[in-house]
C-alpha cells in the first residue's frame, strides 16, 4: 500500500514509518514545508494542500497536532491545541471528499481523553463522551472528518492512550526521576492510566489499514493500571524505590491547574474491545513485560 502520513516526524509517525516500510508499504509524508520527491505539501494556516499528491495513495494516517503537554494551557495555547487538530483534519478530510479517486481510508488520531474523568468505570468505544477541555478537543477533532465519511471513505478514529516509548512522550519525561529513585505516584495514585506500547500502537495502525473497522477504536493495551501501579512497576523494572508521592501543588505550579488536573490527576480505564474483536493480538498486553522490553531490562 501507499500510505500518506501527517505528523510523520513525530514520535508515533517515525515509528509508524519504520513499521510500514519494514512490511513493504510505501510511506508518503505530508509535510508543512516545500515537498521533496515522494512527499505531499500542505499549509494548514493557509488552508492549502496538494490534493493531486493524494491521487495515487491508498490510505491516509492523520497524526498531526500540537502537543498537549508541551506548554502551559494559556488561552492561546488551548486554541492552538484545538485548531492544530480540527483545521488540519478538516483540510485532509475535505480534500479526500473532493478527489475523484484517491484514498478511501482515513485513520485519524484522537484520544481516550474523549471519555473524560470516569473514576473506576471501564470505558469502551460504546461509552458516552465525557466532559473537560480534552474531551471537547477530541470530540471536535473526530467531527472534523465528516466530509470524508459523507463521501464514502472508511474513517476510523484512533482513540490513543498513553504511548510508552523511551524515545519520547510521558515515559521519556519520567525516566530521569525514576532512575534517581525520586519517581512516584501523582497524588493518591488512584487515577487510571490507559497505556499502549509504541510497538503495539504502530502494529494496530497497520492492522487497521487493511481492516473493515470504522468509527472509534481505542488504541490502548487490554490491561490499564492505576497511576500508583504504574509508578511501582516502573520503579521495579528500573530496580529503584518508589515511595515519594508527588502532591498536586507541584505540577499545578509548573504547568497550570487545569492542565495538571486533566493530564496527571484524572484518567480513563479504556479497553480496546474493537481492536480485540477485530482479531488484533497485542505483543505487550501487560505493563511490566512492556516496560522491560522497551527499556531493555
Amino acid at each position: 500500500m501507499r500510505v500518506a502520513v501527517t505528523g510523520s516526524s513525530g514520535l508515533i509517525g517515525r515509528a509508524l514509518r519504520r513499521r510500514l516500510e519494514s512490511s513493504g508499504h510505501t510511506v508518503v509524508p505530508v509535510v508543512r514545508r516545500a515537498a521533496a520527491p515522494g512527499e505531499i505539501a500542505y499549509d494548514p494556516a493557509a488552508r492549502t494542500i496538494d490534493a493531486d499528491g493524494f491521487r495515487d495513495v491508498d490510505a491516509v494516517v492523520h497524526l498531526a497536532g500540537a502537543g498537549i503537554a508541551d506548554k502551559r494551557w494559556t488561552d492561546d495555547y488551548k486554541r492552538e491545541i484545538l485548531e492544530s487538530r480540527t483545521i488540519t483534519t478538516g483540510l485532509v478530510s475535505e480534500t479526500l471528499a473532493r478527489l475523484d479517486g484517491g484514498p478511501r481510508v482515513l485513520l485519524s488520531a484522537s484520544g481516550v481523553d474523549v471519555y473524560g474523568e470516569r473514576g473506576d468505570e471501564e470505558t469502551d468505544e460504546t461509552s458516552p463522551i465525557g466532559t473537560g477541555f480534552l474531551a471537547e478537543v477530541c470530540t471536535a477533532w473526530e467531527a472534523a472528518t465528516v466530509a470524508a465519511e459523507e463521501a464514502g471513505a472508511r474513517v476510523a478514529h484512533l482513540r490513543t492512550g498513553i504511548v510508552l516509548s523511551p524515545d519520547g512522550g510521558a515515559l521519556k519525561k519520567q525516566l530521569p526521576l525514576f532512575r534517581l529513585g525520586l519517581g512516584g505516584k501523582f497524588g493518591r495514585g488512584r487515577q487510571w492510566q490507559s497505556w499502549i506500547s509504541i510497538t503495539d500502537h504502530v502494529a494496530a495502525v497497520e492492522h487497521l489499514l487493511s481492516s473493515e473497522v470504522r468509527g472509534p477504536v481505542n488504541l490502548t493495551a487490554p490491561n490499564p493500571v492505576t497511576n500508583a501501579e504504574f509508578a511501582q512497576t516502573l520503579a521495579r523494572v528500573l530496580s529503584r524505590p518508589s515511595f515519594l508521592p508527588i502532591p498536586k501543588f507541584g505540577p499545578k505550579l509548573l504547568i497550570g491547574s487545569e492542565a495538571a488536573e486533566e493530564l496527571l490527576f484524572q484518567g480513563q480505564r479504556a479497553l480496546p474491545r474493537v481492536l480485540e474483536g477485530d482479531g488484533f493480538v497485542f505483543t505487550h498486553p501487560e505493563l511490566e513485560p512492556a516496560l522491560r522490553a522497551l527499556l531493555d531490562r
